[in-house]
């Protein structure tokens, strides 16, 4: 697992613009999520409105979340990301195992949205994307610090586990920083069960 890669292995990495993910399109329909929007594969206007899935409904879909000016980030960031794995068919789940991959996802987003708030002076967006049976999440935040799991690892000590779920859960994550820019973004990319 990685902490310094900026993008996983075969990902064609950071999109022009500086977005991994999109950056420019037309508004789509509201979810009813304050600061949301659904991101097609072509890049999404900032601030533009709604949530709904990209059209078409195969291929790279992706959604945002905002958090500006927002309370209780950890239950909308749940609420947003179970919301869009409804949306590209990750639930309701047939089975045990993709049921437990959905709520592995919806663990990592509280870990890195719950780290952003305690080591990074609280997130500023939540992006998600889905391809190719790979959910991507990626928080970002004001912060100057580099999220590590804390080792040795102690099971039995309360707090400091949440780097270590996500290594644990996650295919891959890292820390993206753009020079000149304060604040990073944290990414974390978990598989759909086979």
């Amino acid at each position: 697992m990685s902490t310094t890669r900026p993008y996983s292995p075969g990902d064609r990495g950071p999109e022009p613009g500086g977005a991994s993910g999109a950056s420019a399109s037309a508004p789509v329909p509201s979810s009813g999520v304050p600061g949301a929007s659904a991101v097609p594969s072509a890049p999404a206007v900032p601030g533009a409105p709604g949530a709904a899935s990209a059209p078409g409904g195969g291929g790279r879909q992706a959604r945002r979340l905002s958090f500006e000016d927002a309370s209780g980030v950890v239950p909308l960031a749940r609420d947003f990301t179970r919301e869009a794995l409804y949306a590209w068919g990750w639930l309701p789940s047939a089975t045990a195992d993709q049921r437990a991959a959905a709520e592995d996802v919806l663990l990592v987003v509280s870990e890195l949205v719950t780290n952003a708030c305690l080591h990074a002076e609280g997130p500023d967006e939540l992006r998600i994307t889905c391809e190719k049976k790979v959910i991507r999440l990626e928080v970002s935040d004001r912060g100057t610090g580099q999220p590590a799991p804390r080792t040795p690892h102690r099971a039995g000590r309360p707090g400091g586990h949440g780097m270590f779920i996500v290594q644990r859960l996650c295919l891959d994550w890292g820390v993206v920083r753009t020079p000149g820019v304060a604040g990073k973004r944290v990414w974390a990319e978990l598989g759909a069960p086979a």
